[in-house]
């Protein structure tokens, strides 16, 4: 009766530790960005032109969702538990829209929905959104791309390709997000101010 006993107090202790196992679940964390909005500076006459922006396309691996790091050049990792809770390509296609607005280079700035009449399209890549490991230190690497088409003609008058590259203070995945949120930023700005303002005043 005794082993009995026992063997039952075993079995109810196990289960008690599975179970107490099992209720410690990691569950993601989620981040966004803040790209502070355009300041809107004064409005200028004589604009014509209208421009309609593409959903910013990436390479695949910074479509999965989880914030990337690379711990030598070739090697792409992914945080299991940090995670975009949006898809920083639309975000940082409406803060284009947004500041493309701001510029009033343009009589009109829309996201283009495949039906657009827009006299130019813009078309932008984000070519690097990571995390970089190596070197003996903790970095940031943005790098954007974009073009400028005219409709009529279906010609490219404008395009460019901008980088920027920062170390990171905090050695934290909130950390990294900070200074993701800063260099896309500088670096969206760096790439819009290059479109020549010529554009905006003809068709």
């Amino acid at each position: 009766m005794k082993k009995q006993l026992k063997a039952l107090a075993l079995m109810l202790a196990t289960m008690a530790a599975l179970t107490g196992c099992a209720g410690k679940i990691r569950y993601p964390s989620y981040y966004t960005l803040n790209i502070p909005p355009a300041s809107d500076p004064p409005p200028e006459e004589n604009v014509r032109s209208s421009i309609a922006v593409r959903e910013f396309q990436s390479p695949v691996y910074l479509r999965q969702g989880s914030i990337v790091y690379r711990r030598t050049p070739e090697e792409v990792g992914f945080y299991e538990y940090h995670r975009w809770a949006a898809d920083p390509r639309a975000q940082v296609t409406s803060a284009v829209v947004d500041h493309l607005r701001a510029s009033n280079q343009f009589s009109t700035v829309s996201s283009y929905d495949g039906r657009s009449n827009a006299d130019y399209i813009f078309s932008g890549r984000l070519e690097k959104f990571e995390e970089v490991d190596y070197d003996g230190e903790v970095k940031v690497e943005v790098a954007i791309s974009a073009q400028i088409t005219r409709v009529s003609s279906g010609t490219a008058v404008w395009s460019n390709t901008v980088s920027e590259a920062a170390t990171v203070p905090q050695r934290n995945v909130p950390g990294v997000v900070s200074q993701m949120n800063k260099s896309i930023d500088i670096a969206m700005n760096k790439l819009l101010s290059t479109i020549p303002f010529l554009m905006a005043n003809s068709k």
